[in-house]
């Protein structure tokens, strides 16, 4: 397996990036994740793709927050391996990868959020050595 950062504008964003991340996202089009990368991309956001051959199997989004609870960290966005590869260690790839990025970037904490009911996540987060350390609160304020 083979790990590769995405900047914007690669055309694999688009060809091999956005089908596995609308595995969760199911609501992102082409248009729409390109003007969320470019805007994205201004606050931090980065993309690692992981691949077995020529085929993307996995992503993930993160970036590094500075905020007074953590101090520093490195958020993941999104995390997703592809249905087909799950349980072959690709997300575990994954996150080995960004907590070494977090270490080398002098972060606190590797931190992510993950739906209620995302059980085999959570499960796999825990075994990953993650914990659930608070919970987290949206409100919607526009559409």
């Amino acid at each position: 397996m083979k790990l590769v950062d995405i900047e914007p504008g690669d055309p694999r964003l688009g060809r091999d990036v956005l089908p596995v991340l609308c595995e969760l996202r199911t609501e992102l089009t082409r248009e729409l994740f390109a003007a969320v990368y470019e805007e994205g991309h201004r606050q931090g956001l980065r993309y690692l793709a992981a691949y077995d051959g020529q085929r993307c199997v996995g992503v993930a989004g993160w970036r590094v927050v500075a905020n007074t609870a953590a101090i520093k960290k490195l958020y993941v966005d999104d995390l997703v391996t592809a249905a087909s590869e799950r349980s072959r260690g690709v997300g575990a790839a994954l996150l080995t990868e960004l907590a070494q990025r977090a270490t080398a970037l002098g972060c606190r904490l590797l931190d992510l959020d993950s739906g209620v009911q995302r059980a085999d996540a959570h499960r796999f987060y825990m075994r990953e050595g993650l914990t659930i350390t608070s919970f987290h609160f949206t409100r919607r304020v526009s559409l």
